[in-house]
């Protein structure tokens, strides 16, 4: 995998395209508990 430039870019674009997934998740759920916490929204 070493020598190969374009299976390297894919990799990184996965990496990336889970990660953003990852904190669009995390995001909506830690808002979630906050409303249900705090019974409003959560501060910007």
């Amino acid at each position: 995998m070493e020598g190969d430039p374009v299976k390297r870019l894919m990799w990184s674009g996965l990496l990336a395209g889970i990660g953003l997934l990852a904190t669009i998740v995390t995001n909506r759920a830690a808002a979630e508990v906050w409303r249900r916490v705090f019974d409003e929204e959560p501060p910007e």
